[in-house]
């Protein structure tokens, strides 16, 4: 596996638990496993060991010196060394701006990536995740097409998030050692542009995404982002792997976060826990016996913040409450606090995040929110249901996948009094007691383990490998 990010080594989102969980569950089924990630500047390498001193990548005239460490883990997780490229603070940028030589730095860790398999770990499958190990599949197809080593050798693509594609100019080519034909429309090229994430949807053997919603979504117009012509004309090689949640750190039946364990069959902590939240929030005691909304989100349009002003009103008519976590871009932090400002009381917010605050929200509120306006997969939603927290999504990728009208509210257009109405379903169906007790335990046992989601990614690779 290609990555830039493995939990717990290195993180911005999802991205990271997968290649974090992945790999151990492949290994519990027989498959061979070892995970390629960059060497950050804040990557501690006191507990990794130096199994290869000097792999040498040329790129574009310039040759790096990059040196490769093992981490102390059960399955081979290896470290690509390259100080002048990678020894910053950031993964891709700083201060919201990205570095300016991402395409070189993400060139070098596919290469490395390609030499780790000739020299440490001679593989079947190169499986790369997101357009950071796009060029994976490109240098095997071009550069290294006639290469012995790789004969036979496949290449599986994952698309986590189509809305970000890794854009460079069309002289980053020759920066990366790469052909002019490389940009030719069926390759990397992306009006008049290079893409790297069009590298792997391009040149990869396979490809998948993490839901199959999204799967077919972004074959569209609305949600291909530019590549739906191109993921269209490869969609019989494209299949959707649902993620999985890691139940065992989000369940509340073993969750050492929380003030107090509950389960399907014995529901009594989960008051307190909900009472627990309230005074977190310093929301009112009569708060109690009304309904409690919960966020835990990054706070940007991709989420659906700017359809949340649109629901006050449904909230403060049922007496109901509204907690938020999270952070993201500045306008819609304000907006969440001019929110807390206007409902004293009755919405609360804080800015940030806090692991502990999360498993909190999950477990205290009675209702979770989720209006994204794409969701290629989403955890927080099977989240929400392990903790009997019935969700309100709407209706793309994978929040479609895993809620029905059994265990949750959806709603399918973009819009604020959309939205507004599958809230105001969720209150009228808190009123009764019986039903909505029986809502949270279905919710509550729905299984959406990587056990499944490890046995569906080791059938993809068989299938690859037979052709």
């Amino acid at each position: 596996m290609v990555s830039s990010e493995a939990a717990p080594l290195a993180k911005t989102g999802g991205l990271a638990d997968v290649v974090g969980i992945l790999p151990g569950r492949l290994r519990e089924l027989g498959n061979q496993v070892a995970v390629v990630i960059p060497r950050y500047g804040f990557v501690e390498l006191k507990s990794a060991q130096r199994v290869y001193d000097h792999l040498f990548v040329h790129l574009g005239g310039v040759r790096y010196d990059t040196s490769i460490y093992r981490a102390d883990t059960p399955y081979p997780l290896y470290i690509v060394n390259c100080p002048p490229l990678f020894a910053r603070p950031g993964l891709y940028g700083e201060s919201g701006v990205d570095y300016a030589d991402n395409h070189v730095r993400f060139a070098l860790f596919a290469r490395a990536a390609i030499g780790i398999a000739r020299f440490l770990f001679r593989t079947d499958i190169f499986h790369c995740h997101d357009w950071q190990s796009g060029l994976v599949p490109a240098y095997l197809r071009t550069v290294f097409a006639s290469d012995p080593t790789f004969f036979g050798v496949k290449t599986v693509f994952t698309i986590h998030n189509l809305g970000y594609q890794g854009l460079f100019p069309l002289s980053a080519l020759k920066e990366i050692g790469l052909a002019p034909d490389a940009a030719q429309p069926n390759g990397m090229e992306f009006f008049g542009r290079v893409s790297y994430i069009k590298g792997g949807i391009s040149f990869a053997d396979a490809l998948n995404t993490v839901s199959p919603t999204y799967a077919r979504e972004i074959q569209t117009a609305e949600y291909g982002f530019g590549l739906d012509g191109a993921l269209s004309a490869r969609s019989r090689a494209l299949t959707g792997i649902l993620n999985g949640a890691d139940y065992s750190i989000w369940d509340p039946e073993t969750d050492p976060l929380i003030p107090a364990r509950y389960s399907a069959s014995d529901l009594a902590g989960k008051r307190a826990c909900k009472q627990a939240l309230l005074e977190e929030f310093s929301l009112p005691p009569e708060a109690i016996g009304r309904p409690l909304l919960g966020i835990v989100s990054r706070l940007t349009p991709q989420k659906g913040m700017d359809l949340f002003p649109d629901i006050v009103a449904e909230i403060v008519a049922a007496d109901a409450y509204l907690v938020a976590l999270g952070s993201g871009d500045p306008e819609y932090e304000e907006m969440f606090q001019n929110l807390a400002v206007s409902q004293p009381g009755r919405i609360a917010v804080r800015i940030g995040f806090d692991d502990r605050l999360a498993h909190l929200v999950e477990a205290g509120a009675d209702i979770f929110l989720m209006p994204s306006r794409y969701e290629p997969c989403g955890l927080n939603q099977m989240y929400s249901l392990r903790y009997g927290t019935v969700p309100v999504v709407r209706a793309t990728g994978g929040l479609d996948d895993t809620i029905d009208e059994s265990t949750g509210f959806k709603f399918k257009d973009y819009s604020g009094p959309a939205f507004a109405n599958a809230v105001r379903s969720a209150l009228e169906a808190f009123s009764g007691v019986d039903e909505w007790r029986e809502m949270m335990r279905r919710g509550m046992q729905k299984e959406f383990s990587w056990n499944a989601s490890a046995a569906e990614y080791s059938q993809l690779y068989e299938r690859v490998l037979g052709g």
